[in-house]
């Protein structure tokens, strides 16, 4: 039994060596010359203007919260489309309450203000 995974086992044993030689090469054989353009800050090729430590609103991390709540329950929707047929009017009725529900929190969400930016 053991044997099937000898493939599989040979395969990661060369993937760690070929990474980690890589990593070790390129430490010895690679330049070492710090220059004061490598050092400094690089934004899109432009001077930077701010710190780096510069705080956000809270409503940035709302936005990007709200996104992937919607985005992951988008993605329920792609199996119910692939199994339509096989679930019936259960299935459909299911994904329409379903809909209906991040619907209502959509509305939610745009009575509060979060997507608002002032």
């Amino acid at each position: 039994m053991l044997h099937t995974y000898v493939p599989f086992m040979v395969m990661i044993l060369i993937g760690i060596i070929f990474g980690a030689s890589n990593i070790l090469l390129a430490e010895f054989l690679g330049p070492k010359k710090s220059t004061r353009a490598k050092l400094s800050t690089y934004e899109s090729g432009m001077e930077p203007v701010k710190s780096a430590r510069e705080r956000f609103s809270v409503k940035f991390y709302l936005v990007a919260m709200m996104f992937i709540l919607f985005d992951i329950e988008i993605i329920f929707m792609y199996p119910w489309a692939v199994q339509f047929k096989e679930l019936g009017m259960y299935g459909f009725t299911a994904m329409i309450l379903f809909m209906i529900l991040l619907f209502s929190g959509y509305i939610y969400v745009i009575k509060k203000g979060a997507l608002r930016w002032d």
